[in-house]
């Protein structure tokens, strides 16, 4: 018997992040290019995987881009990938689960938490059965060695160390 396997429809897909700047405001960024998949006959006893390409991050700002891609933030050209790697998944309530997995930023493995909804299954018109899902969660970026920051004199820091995660995504059975 072979195990169900559903990749990740990326027209109908988004990973987003947002992060306090000036401790004010929060500044919105994504990633244009990732991959996921999802392997098992049933959500809760599945392994996801996920691969994002770091260069393709994008906050409507060539230079915040470009200052995010160097060895300040992500480093792309050392670690042109972001990756992730589910350990445990678990039904909170009807539709809603806990997923905790390895996130691996600069080399550097973490594990994290997110909440995930449900959005149910769906037959497209051509025919391709989709399932979708909402992710929500945060980071510290300092635990991945996304280190820079800049001291306001007024007190407090230009960017926050908590970055929240979000990503809406369909899936679609291979």
């Amino acid at each position: 018997m072979s195990t169900t396997i559903w990749n990740l429809d990326p027209t109908h897909s988004e990973l987003t992040f947002k992060v306090k700047h000036l401790m004010i405001s929060n500044v919105k960024g994504s990633f244009t290019k990732f991959n996921a998949k999802i392997e098992g006959d049933d959500f809760e006893t599945s392994k996801i995987t996920a691969t994002v390409d770091a260069t393709s991050v994008f906050t409507n700002n060539t230079d915040r881009d470009g200052h995010l891609k160097s060895a300040d933030f992500f480093e792309v050209e050392t670690y042109p990938e972001l990756k992730f790697e589910s350990t445990s998944i678990t039904k909170t309530d009807d539709g809603e689960y806990t997923l905790i997995g390895d996130l691996t930023i600069k080399g550097i493995t973490k594990s994290v938490e997110l909440d995930v909804e449900f959005g149910g299954f769906m037959k497209d018109p051509y025919g391709n059965e989709k399932a979708g899902f909402s992710f929500e969660g945060k980071i510290n970026r300092k635990d991945f060695g996304l280190n820079w920051n800049a001291a306001l004199e007024t007190g407090g820091v230009l960017v926050s160390d908590e970055v929240k995660i979000a990503a809406e995504v369909q899936f679609v059975k291979a």
